[in-house]
């Protein structure tokens, strides 16, 4: 996909331009309400442009600025399992890095393995796996994007995550570590599946996020991820696993995640100053 064709007409919508770029995951699309927004465009204005298909992913870019810091939201992401190609997937995160982004801030709400989370919490993303997903970067390579066999060390920035636990521990909210395992969905897993995973040492899993951090790394962006546990995943959880439950405690959660972001802007606009 032509990704010039998209930074234009974007262009002809805003000459905002961004520092940061965040990813609101399902339940967490409020806190672009919390932004002074200077320009918002809906996914389905831009032509060819991927458009979500889910509940509770509105579907738009918003820009504007939080604490000074020039940001990008996407409200809702465009995920594989709605037929998607992984090219597709991670356009907008390739776009927002176009339009001058040099961060992005990935979130999700993901199923708990790991026993020590719960349901309506945050996990800080340490490291992930991608193994049950095909690569983003798959295909003919794109110089102008970054190398052919990019380095998967830090996927997510250390010094961000660094950043993310200060801001944790200012305002006392749980902030634990751990790895996010992502697959393919729409299907939740088996209680089987959640075994191997957590032999595999995924703390949680989701349906999104880990490509997405995958091509912004092949841009030389800095990377930053926070999953919300929206539910205990199967085999865990004593009831059945149901996309309801997921927006509920994503919701249940935002008040804190909206606490915990709006900190990691503002401690990350003072670095950047």
């Amino acid at each position: 996909m032509d990704l010039n064709f998209f930074v234009s007409e974007i262009r002809k919508r805003t000459d905002f331009v961004p520092r940061m770029g965040i990813v609101l995951g399902s339940g967490l699309g409020a806190f672009a309400a919390e932004i002074e927004t200077e320009s918002a465009i809906p996914y389905e204005e831009i032509p060819s442009f991927p458009t979500s298909t889910v509940d509770g992913h509105r579907g738009r870019f918003v820009f504007g600025y939080m604490e000074g810091v020039p940001l990008v939201l996407m409200e809702g992401r465009v995920h594989y399992y709605e037929g998607y190609s992984m090219e597709e997937v991670v356009l907008p995160v390739r776009l927002m890095g176009k339009l001058g982004a040099e961060t992005i801030i990935l979130t999700n709400a993901a199923g708990g393995i790991d026993e020590r989370l719960s349901a309506g919490s945050l996990m800080l993303i340490a490291d992930h796996i991608s193994s049950f997903v095909p690569s983003p970067l798959r295909g003919k390579n794109d110089d102008s994007l970054g190398v052919r066999f990019p380095d998967m060390t830090n996927v997510y920035s250390p010094a961000l995550r660094r950043l993310a636990k200060e801001a944790a521990e200012k305002l006392g909210i749980p902030l634990p570590e751990g790895v996010y395992l992502q697959v393919s969905g729409p299907n939740y897993e088996t209680p089987a599946e959640i075994r191997a995973f957590r032999t595999l040492g995924a703390a949680c899993v989701g349906m999104s996020t880990a490509v997405e951090a995958m091509a912004a790394r092949h841009m030389g962006l800095s990377v930053l991820g926070i999953s919300c546990i929206s539910n205990m995943a199967a085999g865990i959880s004593p009831s059945p696993l149901s996309h309801e439950e997921v927006r509920e405690n994503a919701e249940r959660a935002g008040a804190d995640f909206k606490r915990l972001l709006k900190e990691i802007i503002k401690k990350a606009g003072k670095e950047n100053e």
